[in-house]
């Protein structure tokens, strides 16, 4: 029977979440680049970490309110990162289209740029042989991307399409465009 309602209480939150990203969605992400149903998305394990730390915090605060304020205490934070988890992934984006791309983070306000706007890129490797790509903007700004992101890859190839298309140049003349090598763009040297 417990089994039963607590996988009732995981179906009630993951729908609730679902709800929320729809909702969410349809109130604020009303621009163009949000309408052409291209995106880099963060990891879905972030959206399911969340909801899973939100549903454990949620038991535990049920728990803990009869008498264990050790449980009630530990609940409360888990519940926190939960929900910290899942607000993350619900508000990173960025969303594209073939003239420009829109970034959107918690917290923070949307940003629109224009591929042209980009000057370079630096690569690291992370931990786990992942790949983090790192554009460097015109105005000194930045954006990273994972390779592990959802969309990643489609984002780089039209943003280097975008970016020839708006500087004026042949994309057979870049010598250093190797996607295979995680190059779209030109490196920039370290400072």
């Amino acid at each position: 029977m417990q089994l039963f309602l607590i996988l009732l209480i995981a179906g009630a939150v993951f729908g609730l979440c679902f709800l929320v990203d729809k909702a969410f969605a349809k109130l604020f992400r009303s621009k163009a680049q949000h309408c052409s149903g291209l995106a880099v998305r963060l990891d879905k394990r972030y959206g399911v970490f969340g909801v899973v730390l939100t549903v454990l915090g949620i038991l535990a605060v049920c728990t803990g309110v009869s008498g264990d304020l050790v449980l009630l205490i530990g609940g409360i934070i888990v519940l926190a990162m939960g929900i910290a988890l899942a607000v993350y992934y619900l508000s990173f984006g960025i969303f594209y289209d073939g003239e420009s791309f829109l970034q959107s983070r918690f917290g923070k306000p949307n940003v629109v740029r224009e591929y042209r706007d980009i000057v370079g890129q630096k690569l690291y490797l992370i931990q786990g042989g992942k790949i983090l790509v790192e554009l460097h903007f015109r105005d000194g700004g930045t954006l990273s991307l994972q390779s592990t992101m959802d969309g990643v890859y489609p984002f780089l190839d039209t943003a280097f399409a975008g970016w020839c298309l708006q500087t004026g140049r042949d994309p057979q003349s870049c010598d250093f465009h190797d996607p295979s090598q995680s190059l779209w763009f030109p490196t920039m040297e370290e400072t």
